[in-house]
């Protein structure tokens, strides 16, 4: 196969642009000497031609070929001074995979005996690809955060088991998209799906060689690729089709993004991609005792072998036109940032002014879309919970703990949980964030799932073949009398009431709810708090529900409703001592069981496991809506009976949510209107309406 001689087309845009006459190749690639490109058949991956590229423009090496078509398979050499103690690792016999493809022909797994020589086979070919049509930001759903409910989802793990899917789509993003699946997110009322990874990643070599994987996917060689393991034939096409099909149903897309690190690791990690290119610009390196850079000392912020310079110009760049490119090419509608604090590193030490963060507060299409942070890493200073810029919002682990001990019947965290429900302003300042600011969780992918936060005291991970050390040690966890599955009629009934207690607290915290896409069909991973490797039944979602299981489905449709419902519910702002939404003003009050006012000393009693809180205002401005709230919380042992807040004679409280029950439809149809019996370990929502209705 020949094709016409090379010329030497344009250095940008970066990666591969095709046109009605061929394409342009442009590479950045600094210090090299040459630079290949090579071309392959596209059904053999056989080696058809290469060209060395003939121009360079400031740092980018660039050409153009006439007559190559959208499809066509590439990959480049790159030939240099190999001298790690320079950062400069070049080395020809490793096929590279372009930093800016859209697609690759095939997942990369770690193969050493195919990697010790030349890495072609191992490595999958970039794949030129059409120009896709631009997303319209009028197209897309645009759910304001205060109506935000996020539901966290592994495109393989959502759609393996669901029961009357096509067998090509099991796995898969147009699996996502399938109607059944489609129903049940939409009934749930969930707003927003947060993808788990799909940019193309690599398993790690020591996971590979235990006959596990890396099935989570927080392990990138490139970051604007769909990886093809969720992929039928067009990655690009396939994972518009799930957008557009979500979109269509009001389901906002947020991808999890990991700029953090990249699967090429330390000193001994393999040349994939931007090592064999830019190692020197790529990652981070640590100091010697003159000052001077040690290209031998890689930084690991991430835990997992490097940390990416995001500091560098050649590293900025790069993360905002993947950041523009998913959210224009791809129409996502955000992202949540993995190991988010290493994006503020400028380039050693974080700073909420960094210059990517800079960078991303004036782009005007980063602008309107929604901005996660997972606030830490592993480095040094690495948590910064409450630090980031005023447009983001953060995953509040301090939300995540403390519920989980209040509901555990820990003592002494009853002020931490009445602060956590009403949107951590400890941590979100009132004169600079939104009460939005913080992303409300109580299970992620990497911890117990909730049916296993009240069925599993420990952790049990031996299938990870780490002898049970990985994972978190500190889960805040309980059993509630027997490790693991149990028949104990008392014991279940207890563990469903602590889920209702869990999942109704989210909801009806301020601040945005993230839903762990699975606990509401009550999944378990069997105790493994660290699933990352396992790619089976333990992951994957069961949908075969039995009754409990269905009723507690129900339950969760109906508190998202209910959060739904109500802006008092989701979006208060703090005024001085009141709460201000919009124009109107919101009162807030906090009562004893007895009816009297929290005082000072009540926030501090150690014993103190019960309260309410009374919301009521006018919400919404084309037309006057009082709404009247009162919820009720028990995490002692004892039944109490509460003194309800006296009411006008032409209005009564109704009750619309109580975790002692089962079965939403057990609610009694009327209340005594002076006091309500709160069981132990339970939590209420009453509201205030008119008594004639």
């Amino acid at each position: 196969m020949q094709y016409m001689s090379v010329s030497s087309g344009l250095p940008y845009p970066l990666g591969a642009t095709v046109d009605a006459n061929g394409c342009n190749f442009s590479i950045e690639c600094k210090a090299a000497q040459k630079v290949e490109l090579c071309l392959f058949d596209g059904q053999t991956e056989q080696a058809l031609e290469s060209h060395s590229l003939p121009a360079k423009t400031g740092d980018v090496w660039h050409c153009y070929l006439p007559h190559i078509a959208p499809g066509q398979l590439y990959g480049y050499r790159v030939s240099g001074v190999n001298d790690l103690a320079k950062g400069l690792i070049f080395d020809p016999q490793k096929l590279l995979i372009d930093p800016y493809a859209k697609a690759l022909n095939k997942p990369l797994i770690w193969q050493e005996q195919s990697y010790q020589d030349d890495s072609q086979q191992m490595i999958p070919k970039a794949i030129v690809c059409p120009k896709s049509r631009a997303f319209q930001w009028q197209d897309k759903p645009n759910i304001a955060l205060n109506n935000t409910v996020i539901y966290e989802a592994h495109v393989k793990g959502l759609t393996q088991l669901y029961p009357d899917m096509p067998d090509a789509y099991r796995g898969k993003f147009l699996g996502v998209c399938q109607p059944q699946v489609l129903a049940h997110l939409k009934s749930l009322g969930i707003t927003a799906v947060q993808l788990m990874p799909v940019a193309a990643f690599m398993p790690e070599a020591f996971i590979t060689k235990k006959g596990l994987t890396n099935y989570w996917g927080y392990n990138p060689v490139n970051y604007f690729s769909p990886d093809p393991r969720y992929v039928l034939q067009d990655g690009i096409a396939e994972f518009r089709t799930m957008v557009e099909t979500l979109h269509s149903q009001g389901i906002e897309v947020i991808l999890d993004v990991v700029f953090n690190h990249t699967a090429e690791s330390g000193v001994d990690g393999p040349l994939l991609s931007f090592k064999g290119f830019n190692n020197a610009a790529a990652y981070l390196f640590a100091p010697d005792q003159q000052g001077s850079v040690d290209y031998t000392q890689y930084i690991n912020n991430s835990g997992c072998g490097n940390s990416v310079n995001t500091a560098h110009p050649y590293i900025l760049k790069m993360v905002m036109d993947s950041l523009r490119y998913w959210l224009t090419d791809m129409g996502v509608d955000g992202f949540r940032f993995d190991l988010a604090a290493s994006l503020g590193r400028d380039p050693y030490d974080f700073s909420n002014q960094s210059g990517i963060f800079r960078a991303m507060a004036q782009d005007p299409v980063l602008a309107k879309c929604k901005l996660i942070a997972e606030p830490w890493d592993i480095g040094q200073d690495g948590y910064r919970l409450g630090q980031f810029p005023s447009q983001w919002v953060e995953c509040n682990d301090k939300y995540r703990d403390t519920a989980r001990a209040f509901w555990r019947g820990d003592k002494g965290h009853l002020s931490d949980f009445a602060t956590r429900l009403m949107g951590s302003r400890d941590l979100f300042c009132k004169q600079e964030r939104s009460i939005l600011s913080s992303v409300n969780h109580i299970s992620y992918h990497d911890g117990f799932t909730l049916d296993d936060l009240v069925s599993y005291q420990d952790r049990h991970n031996l299938a990870n073949l780490e002898d049970n050390r990985d994972g978190h040690g500190h889960n805040l966890s309980a059993n509630y009398g027997e490790e693991g599955p149990s028949t104990d009629l008392a014991i279940l009934a207890l563990r469903q009431r602590q889920k209702r207690n869990l999942f109704a607290t989210l909801m009806l915290s301020q601040g945005l709810p993230h839903v762990l896409g699975g606990d509401e069909l009550s999944r378990s991973q069997q105790g493994n708090n660290n699933a990352y490797c396992q790619d089976n039944e333990m992951s994957w979602l069961n949908w075969q529900l039995d009754s409990r299981q269905l009723d507690f489905l129900a339950f969760c449709k109906t508190v998202i409703a209910l959060r739904k419902s109500s802006e008092l519910l989701n979006n208060l702002h703090l005024e001085d001592d009141h709460y201000q939404l919009g124009h109107n003003v919101e009162k807030v009050n906090w009562y004893r069981a007895d009816g009297q006012s929290m005082q000072a000393d009540d926030w501090q009693d150690e014993n103190r496991q019960a309260f309410c809180v009374e919301l009521q205002g006018a919400v919404g401005t084309a037309m006057y809506c009082h709404q009247h709230w009162l919820l009720i919380f028990n995490a002692s042992e004892q039944d109490l009976d509460f003194k309800l807040p006296l009411l006008a004679q032409d209005k009564r409280w109704c009750s619309e949510l109580d975790t002692r029950y089962d079965n939403i439809s057990d609610l009694p149809a009327s209340i005594c209107q002076a006091d309500y019996q709160q069981a132990y370990r339970s939590l209420s929502l009453l509201k205030c309406t008119d008594a004639r209705s």
